[in-house]
């Protein structure tokens, strides 16, 4: 067996939670969440952000998202999961709301998608990439991507206390063992073992 080869196998077989830190803690978020209103499309950013982070949204969910996935009057968000997983409708914080509402006041077009580009289309992988990397840098949290907020949010809510169930479907996962990652590292499962 080749080195390249037995060095993937080793790396395939560590635990997630041996590997290097894959999310960011609430105030590495809220930095973050800070950091995406400070420019052109802050807004935007802002609210494109909060939800990955709150809903545990994969980037396509969020760029494929459509207007009406989002309900104001009942403060409801129809989270639509891609990979086959499970799809749900999930509560929208009053936060949320507003940024959502200040986002679409800045809008004057009638196109069905939540997130446009400046060009009228549906945001890219690539831009959502590249506007939370930069995001990332002026906070001062180093390289941020997409899926690091989806993983910030698991282990969010495991950390709150959130039942394993809950979460298991709150991200959609059909497999539990998607979700344990976020059970087995959180430092709440410790708390009182020496009260």
């Amino acid at each position: 067996m080749g080195v390249a080869k037995r060095r993937n196998v080793k790396s395939a077989a560590a635990d997630a939670h041996e590997r290097a830190k894959d999310y960011l803690d609430p105030t590495e978020v809220e930095r973050l969440l800070k950091a995406a209103k400070e420019n052109r499309h802050g807004d935007r950013d802002y609210t494109l952000a909060l939800l990955i982070f709150r809903h545990g949204l994969r980037v396509t969910e969020a760029i494929t998202m459509r207007l009406d996935a989002v309900n104001l009057k009942q403060g409801r968000l129809a989270v639509k999961r891609s990979k086959n997983s499970l799809s749900t409708e999930q509560p929208l914080a009053g936060d949320e709301l507003r940024a959502i509402k200040r986002y679409l006041a800045t809008r004057e077009d009638k196109l069905p998608w939540l997130f446009l580009s400046e060009r009228g289309q549906p945001m890219t992988r690539q831009a959502v990439n590249y506007l939370l990397r930069e995001a990332g840098e002026r906070a001062g949290l180093g390289r941020v991507w997409p899926h690091m907020l989806r993983h910030s949010c698991g282990y969010a809510l495991a950390n709150k206390g959130a039942d394993f169930r809950v979460i298991q479907d709150y991200l959609g996962h059909r497999d539990p063992r998607h979700t344990t990652r976020y059970t087995r590292t959180s430092a709440r499962r410790f708390e009182g073992l020496w009260d």
